[in-house]
């Protein structure tokens, strides 16, 4: 079976969208061939059964001020698109749209009138009218939520998340720092870490001993709430326990992982955030606001969603556990991925699905 992916970039080093690299790895072992477009491109090395189309945004100076050159740019890829659609077209048999609804919205009627089964990943708790348009022109929609919004539909199928054990695996050459905490993720209202400075405050009241890393690049209209955590950790007193990092590559991510014991995610349960199991396969004691984790983990992993109180309790319960619980409680949440959440599970229910 032969396959065309459409993606928002393809680059193994890009700190969100890097893990996607580890996918068309994985997918390329089970089609014939894989044509992925993608909105930019930048460092990759895939299968000789996989081909990358850009469409430019690399090429590209940003002037986000200029709003012509933004809409001529735009037009350009949209051009493009098309373009490589129609003249790929003998080397597809089904479409895979992951995350953005704007490929379906554009290419549908191509593909309908092609004859090619479209599918798409969409896992987000937001959605809107024209989430509902790109869902009804799809086969099937993907998601690993059943809180996503896509959930909702019909043709919607929940998914494994997909994350690569050999490579998110306990790396017994790295020490864990003792007492330590790790937030990895974009800087942004919508991934919560004011949540997590509130309840680190509350620890460090108690003399509770810890240190935390917050692990993250915000994107331009979020720059204001980025340099506002870093205010309230110094006027909190924190500046000696909290310390900021720019965002990492993907591959980078492991060893991060492997640095620190307890993980703490706050995206709601919409979103059902990867790196919640990329630390888990790491054997790293993860901590999650997601409701989807109930009856699939302890209940001592997960707090109730923006509950500052409940969070500092169970960082305080996590970072009180002997080594050797600890040690025993990673491992038994690296077992619950490769159990549910594998990358290569997650190939196969996907094979199954477009066929």
């Amino acid at each position: 079976m032969k396959i065309l992916i459409l993606t928002q970039k393809v680059d193994k080093n890009d700190p969100i969208m890097g893990f996607f690299h580890g996918w068309l790895i994985e997918f390329s072992k089970h089609f014939e061939r894989l044509t992925v477009i993608c909105l930019q491109k930048g460092d990759y090395n895939l299968p000789s059964n996989v081909m990358v189309l850009s469409l430019g945004k690399e090429n590209f100076i940003d002037f986000k001020d200029f709003r012509p050159y933004r809409l001529f740019r735009k037009f350009k890829y949209v051009l493009t698109f098309w373009k490589y659609i129609w003249r790929e077209k003998k080397n597809y048999d089904a479409v895979f749209v992951h995350m953005n609804q704007e490929y379906i919205l554009l290419g549908s009627l191509v593909w309908k009138l092609l004859g090619k089964k479209v599918f798409m990943w969409r896992n987000h708790h937001a959605g809107n009218f024209l989430t509902h348009v790109a869902v009804f022109l799809c086969d099937k929609v993907f998601c690993t939520s059943k809180y996503s919004y896509t959930a909702r539909f019909a043709n919607a199928m929940l998914m494994p998340v997909g994350i690569d054990t050999g490579i998110f695996q306990k790396d017994i050459g790295v020490a864990k720092m003792p007492n330590s905490i790790l937030f990895l993720a974009r800087i942004a209202p919508v991934k919560k870490p004011h949540i997590l400075i509130e309840a680190l405050k509350l620890l460090r009241q108690k003399d509770i001993p810890f240190t935390a890393s917050i692990y993250g690049d915000s994107i331009p209209k979020d720059r204001e709430y980025h340099e506002n955590l870093k205010k309230i950790v110094e006027k909190s007193e924190l500046s000696q326990l909290v310390s900021f990092h720019k965002g990492i590559p993907n591959t980078e991510t492991v060893r991060v992982y492997n640095n620190h014991e307890i993980f703490v995610n706050l995206s709601s349960s919409g979103m059902y955030d990867k790196t919640i199991f990329e630390a888990m396969s790491c054997e790293s004691l993860t901590l999650a606001s997601n409701k989807n984790l109930y009856g699939i983990i302890d209940p001592k992993f997960i707090f109730e969603e923006d509950d500052v109180n409940g969070l500092a309790q169970k960082l305080e319960y996590l970072l009180a556990l002997s080594a050797d619980e600890k040690i025993k409680q990673g491992m038994a949440l690296r077992k619950v991925v490769i159990e549910n959440h594998s990358l290569k599970g997650l190939a196969t229910k996907l094979i199954s699905a477009l066929s």
